[in-house]
């Protein structure tokens, strides 16, 4: 039973077998037939005249058509060159089309691929072997070149007098996975493989797909440099570039795999101090901020961590001329807002009694408005990192946002339905992930765990461990704070002292286990360095 009719074709469609967009063609009679290679849907109408699928995968030989062989003057192959190929040109259903010859790995003729005037590419024959154009030419060699074309694959051929081993895909780029392991016996006879795929997002997936399938070192990549593919470079003139493309093609390596060459402009790059904390010391001990960083920062309860986030975020907007992202889950964006204007005005506009009126308050938040450079995120009392994630995406991506701080992680493990340690370490190595893939800052507050003896509000010691989720934080964090402090000590300035601790340093090592102290000012509600080491001005450090 043959695929087609005399019908004309009245649309094509998505094909629910293969998932192809419009590869299934419909007939006027109401059949329909795939014509993705490894697909071949039939369908044919029934009595009541709905299309139904016909189980009819493989074409017989009986369907081969003939045709001569000529030059294809507009794509500027040689008569020689179509000979040599067997490719011809020829009539099918009162229409010329191009007839390309499929071969198994014996030799023999199964199939063919034709190609007509309306580019669609009707495969004769049988296919169940998904035989490739070219292969009963060469069976061994040291070099064999895949193309996604038969008329590619003969331009590259012809440029070389026909004498070196040149083969295409059989339906281009669709498939081409699927093709290569139904061929690989074949390949084990050349030492090196070079895809010449097309230029394209098709070609650069093919690519991709291929690629792994060969040993390792055998498969090389090769790029024609300014033109889409083989023929058009040919019909250009320019046969120098796919020799180039070929001889200088590239070994395939994974991804991930890079050596010197790939990397040297990078370090060539000189060594910068990174955006600075507000703190001076802090500064100094982690030579500032990188991109792709991330910080973690545990203390206990009402310790100081927001004081010092909050007047963080107030220097890197002001003083840095930064936008941040602020992502605060367990406070609403206007207290949010009121803290980081308080913190620039030196008032404590959170609290009733504070030093402070409403018209200080109205002209610090008409500052903050004027400057314009806090983007803040109301969670509606959702939680979940994916939701996060896409907000941090749109943040970067739409405003170019470079820093974000969220308070806190332990909040993000929460309600999902799966243990927290687990939830934690999965949504720790997404934020390092997320931090390095879009090139930002990610500060963020984690839970602390009670520890043994004194608790953190009582002074007692931070320690990693005390992290919740402390083995996926201190793998994936590139630095790690604690904040201490007694608030119920007798003494009063031990009682206003906080502590600040670093607990890990991936940078250089050399801040880890620093401690210096913070006091904390009642009138301006800031945290401040009790004594600051004697440092030089950044600009004039020698690094």
């Amino acid at each position: 039973m043959r695929e087609h009719d005399d019908s004309p074709v009245v649309g094509r469609e998505p094909c629910p077998d293969c998932g192809s967009r419009n590869n299934l063609t419909r007939y006027g009679s109401g059949r329909g037939f795939c014509y993705t290679p490894d697909c071949g849907r039939l369908e044919w109408p029934d009595d009541d005249g709905e299309p139904k699928p016909q189980n009819q995968r493989t074409r017989m030989a009986s369907d081969l058509i003939t045709g001569d062989v000529r030059a294809l003057r507009q794509r500027g192959i040689s008569e020689e060159t179509a000979r040599y190929f067997g490719y011809k040109v020829g009539s099918y259903r009162g229409q010329p089309v191009h007839i390309c010859p499929l071969h198994n790995l014996k030799g023999g003729l199964v199939a063919q691929q034709l190609r007509t005037q309306d580019k669609e590419f009707p495969i004769l024959g049988d296919f169940s072997e998904m035989p490739m154009f070219g292969t009963k030419l060469w069976n061994k060699g040291k070099k064999v070149v895949i193309c996604e074309g038969a008329i590619d694959a003969m331009s590259v051929s012809q440029i070389q007098d026909n004498k070196w081993p040149t083969i295409s895909l059989p339906n281009g780029a669709g498939g081409a996975a699927k093709c290569i392991k139904a061929n690989l016996p074949y390949f084990n006879n050349f030492e090196e493989i070079i895809l010449l795929m097309d230029g394209d997002e098709a070609g650069e997936k093919a690519t991709a797909a291929i690629a792994p399938l060969f040993p390792a070192g055998k498969c090389f990549i090769a790029t024609i440099n300014g033109y889409k593919d083989a023929n058009e470079a040919l019909l250009a003139g320019a046969s120098r570039k796919i020799l180039e493309a070929i001889w200088g093609a590239k070994v395939y390596r994974p991804d991930g795999i890079v050596s010197l060459s790939d990397i040297r402009e990078e370090l060539e790059k000189p060594v910068e101090w990174g955006m600075p904390w507000y703190l001076p010391t802090l500064n100094k001990a982690t030579y500032g901020r990188r991109l792709g960083e991330v910080y973690a920062i545990g203390a206990g309860t009402g310790v100081g961590k927001t004081d010092f986030l909050t007047q963080q975020i107030v220097h890197d907007m002001y003083e840095l001329g930064k936008t941040v992202g602020v992502f605060f889950l367990e406070q609403r964006p206007a207290e949010t807002a009121i803290r980081i204007a308080g913190k620039q005005a030196g008032k404590q506009f959170h609290i009733p009694d504070g030093d402070w009126t409403k018209a200080d308050r109205s002209t610090a938040l008409d500052e903050l408005m004027e400057h314009d450079r806090l983007r803040m995120y109301d969670s509606f009392g959702t939680c979940e990192w994916d939701t996060i994630k896409s907000n941090i995406e749109y943040m970067h991506h739409a405003e170019g946002i470079e820093i974000f701080y969220v308070d806190h992680l332990t909040a993000l493990a929460t309600g999902q339905g799966s243990d927290e340690r687990v939830e934690l370490e999965r949504v720790t190595a997404a934020i390092a992930m997320l931090a390095k893939r879009l090139d930002i800052i990610i500060i963020m507050v984690s839970h602390l765990a009670t520890p043994e003896g004194r608790s953190h509000e009582e002074g007692g010691r931070v320690s990693i461990r005390h992290f919740k989720g402390s083995r996926a934080i201190g793998f994936w964090c590139h630095f790690m704070f604690g904040l201490e402090r007694d608030q119920q000590a007798e003494d009063l300035h031990e009682r206003e002292t906080t502590t600040f601790r670093i607990l890990k340093d991936r940078y250089t090592g050399q801040g880890t286990g620093m401690t210096f102290p913070l006091n904390y000012n009642h009138e301006t509600g800031r945290l401040y360095e009790a004594s600051p080491f004697d440092l030089a001005p950044v600009e004039a450090l020698p690094f």
